[in-house]
């Protein structure tokens, strides 16, 4: 599969940042959530996870989109 990054924040790709795969699909690279009480907020069904972003990624995706 050939990523593409298309939003992130550091030079060195060790921060959150999000990559486009050419299947249209995105990854997201972010921050494990562990807190039991997130996860059972969030209600993710079997094979799911869920990732924690900063904002200024999610302001770079749509700086990417205009």
């Amino acid at each position: 599969m050939k990523l593409t990054k298309i939003s992130g924040g550091c030079e060195d790709d060790n921060c959150p940042a999000v990559y486009a795969t050419g299947r249209e699909t995105y990854i997201v690279q972010g921050y494990v959530i562990n807190d039991p009480d997130v996860l059972q907020e969030l209600g993710l069904p079997a094979g799911e996870s869920a990732v924690e972003v900063p904002v200024d990624l999610v302001r770079g995706l749509r700086a990417a989109a205009e």
